[in-house]
């Protein structure tokens, strides 16, 4: 290769190399130095533990943060160099586990500015993303996507399904500089499209014409009453009638129980309320539709993307029930290495820790069955025994002597 396009390789390659803002996976003990508790709940703030859980693809590789007592507020973040994603994409993706098989809490991180007061982080710090499940109850189901737009939290107006068993998923957005985005759990795309249509960040291009009425004229009736069907003369019928065959009590006395009156029953020969019937309306001019015009407060924005100060990410969290565990936290500007990435964490121990859980609930179920066993068993020989000293007690009973041949 001539020496001009080896340079021009290189530089290509140097371009096009993926940019790493923050990495953790929690590999050590050592990552609470770059972590700070929040401490403004006091003591409803709940601890994060160091644990790859109950059950895991690799000891080591699967350590994470867990959450670790119920009920409970978890506050913890790190700060990163500050960066701008304008012009360029921007990926969030972590991996969460709910081994706990939560009943309600979060499962999700926020992205911060650089200016995030750690240690007094709480629900409402101001954030510029919120992304990842969200639990409570059968109700509540959802992958949070929400963006802060000139101090607004705006919520996706999708409904993203999370997933809700107890194994490790991984969790990726992707918002791009054309202002598109991508959701994808476990390296599938679950959802996308664009931001101005999903978010209500800007308002709507269109709206009604405040000057427009609907013509005091404008009949939108597709069918009317036909002004010539009359009601036949046989039609009034009583809906209840007198039973023909009740007949007064022997025993019934007027003085006493008033004036007798056969009770009432269906009248066969009642056809319902009468309603002429149904022609077109020849003065029909259809569904009058409310024209629309530019809405004035409408200003197109090429930026809802960007974000000039990206500088912290935390978990901030309420949880009913702990065990959830986080890792594998990257946020990069290529969607392509986000997803090898994933591949080579998250995919490479997925398999191996569904096989440890369906072994410990094997396990789990052998052992149950035979403490059903043991318990049946001792069951039956107390049962036994029971009879066999009611037996004796016969026994002992037949070998005493009558008090009459005494």
């Amino acid at each position: 290769m001539k020496a001009g396009l080896l340079f021009l390789a290189l530089v290509g390659t140097v371009l096009c190399d993926p940019k790493v803002y923050f990495n953790e996976e929690f590999k050590d003990e050592s990552y609470t130095d770059n972590w700070v508790e929040s401490t403004k709940k006091g003591a409803e703030q709940g601890k994060f533990v160091w644990s790859a859980g109950k059950f895991y693809g690799d000891a080591d590789k699967d350590k994470g943060i867990q959450t670790s007592q119920d009920a409970r507020f978890y506050g913890l973040s790190a700060k990163f160099d500050k960066f701008s994603n304008e012009g360029k994409s921007l990926v969030v993706q972590f991996t969460v586990k709910h081994e706990q098989n939560i009943d309600c809490g979060g499962g999700y991180v926020k992205v911060f500015s650089s200016d995030l007061d750690q240690e007094n982080m709480h629900g409402d710090s101001p954030y510029l993303i919120m992304f990842g499940p969200d639990i409570c109850g059968p109700g509540t189901k959802k992958v949070h996507v929400i963006f802060n737009y000139k101090g607004k939290n705006l919520l996706i107006k999708k409904d993203i399904r999370c997933k809700d068993d107890v194994y490790t998923h991984l969790y990726t957005l992707v918002v791009n500089s054309d202002n598109t985005y991508v959701v994808k759990i476990d390296n599938e795309k679950v959802e996308s499209g664009d931001l101005e249509s999903d978010w209500d960040f800007l308002p709507p291009k269109k709206i009604k014409d405040p000057e427009a009425k609907k013509p005091e004229d404008w009949d939108d009736r597709e069918n009317i009453d036909d002004p010539e069907d009359t009601k036949p003369e046989d039609y009034d019928k009583p809906e209840h009638i007198p039973d023909p065959e009740a007949k007064k009590p022997d025993d019934w006395d007027d003085e006493m129980d008033g004036e007798w009156e056969p009770p009432m029953i269906d009248n066969p020969e009642y056809k319902g309320e009468w309603k002429p019937k149904q022609i077109p309306n020849p003065k029909y001019k259809g569904k009058w539709v409310h024209p629309e015009i530019d809405n004035p407060e409408y200003s197109s924005d090429d930026s809802l993307y960007k974000y000039d100060d990206i500088g912290a990410l935390g978990f901030d969290l309420w949880q009913v029930k702990s065990g959830t565990i986080f890792d594998n936290v990257l946020i990069t500007d290529d969607e392509k290495y986000a997803e090898k990435y994933g591949t080579d964490t998250w995919g490479e121990t997925k398999d191996p820790e569904k096989k440890m859980k369906e072994a410990q609930d094997e396990e789990e179920s052998k052992k149950r069955e035979e403490e059903e066993k043991k318990r049946k068993e001792e069951e039956d020989a107390k049962k036994d025994d029971d009879d066999e000293e009611e037996d004796k007690e016969e026994e002992e009973d037949e070998k005493e002597p009558d008090h009459d041949e005494l």
